[in-house]
């Protein structure tokens, strides 16, 4: 009977993960502008007034802003049946804006002053960490920790121990981008009553989490 071969140095592969909760850094707002009336041309001044206003709110905070863009922009005919025929009623424009700040106070502050303009709706926020941010590089450094830790362990309950890093792993996404609207925060229509105060909004902690595949090769136990 033949003895079945085995490589000179066995080889191990382990998976590393870490978790960590902590504060988010930025906070991201959609706010869609809307206006409505009998003539196109009418109807797309008056939302160009109101996104104007709202730009010039929004950027009026200056550092407190990390970016702004639009993100999408409607003209849409209302029709309405008259007869056997159908005739357009109204006409529906709207254009969504996409702000994200790094200042939460301004953010209370902010969201309570854009429901000034008629026609707003306001969705979010939804909280996030800057890409760049210190807390993911803590995450990868724990996770190669967690898997040569791992290794070892294994090793150890083999009597043996690591012998050569033969390759790390690291292309599963970690980060997931924050999610579209799916509830509305607040509508705004014409009023004379006085701004409210900001809201207390509370930033919802983040977890980071990562992970790395991480192969070696074991000097070879005795079994």
């Amino acid at each position: 009977m033949n003895t079945p071969q085995t490589p000179h140095h066995p080889h191990l592969t382990v998976r590393g993960e870490a978790h960590i909760e902590t504060d988010p850094d930025l906070a991201h707002i959609q706010i869609t502008l809307t206006a409505r009336g009998t003539n196109p041309h009418t109807t797309l001044n008056d939302l160009t007034q109101r996104n104007t206003t709202a730009i010039n709110l929004i950027r009026s905070y200056g550092p407190a802003l990390h970016n702004l863009h639009t993100t999408n922009l409607t003209l849409t005919p209302q029709l309405t049946r008259h007869g056997r025929n159908e005739h357009i009623h109204t006409h529906h424009a709207t254009t969504h804006l996409t702000a994200t700040l790094n200042d939460f106070t301004a953010l209370n502050e902010l969201i309570t002053r854009l429901t000034d303009i008629d026609l707003t709706r306001i969705d979010g926020p939804w909280w996030t960490l800057h890409p760049t941010s210190p807390t993911h590089t803590q995450a990868r450094q724990q996770a190669l920790t967690n898997a040569i830790q791992r290794a070892r362990d294994y090793a150890h309950a083999l009597g043996t121990e690591l012998h050569t890093l033969i390759e790390l792993d690291d292309t599963t996404p970690d980060h997931t981008p924050y999610p579209g609207p799916t509830q509305r925060l607040a509508f705004a229509t014409e009023s004379t009553e006085a701004t409210p105060p900001p809201l207390d909004l509370q930033p919802q902690r983040q977890t980071i989490t990562a992970h790395i595949t991480a192969r070696f090769t074991l000097h070879p136990p005795t079994l």
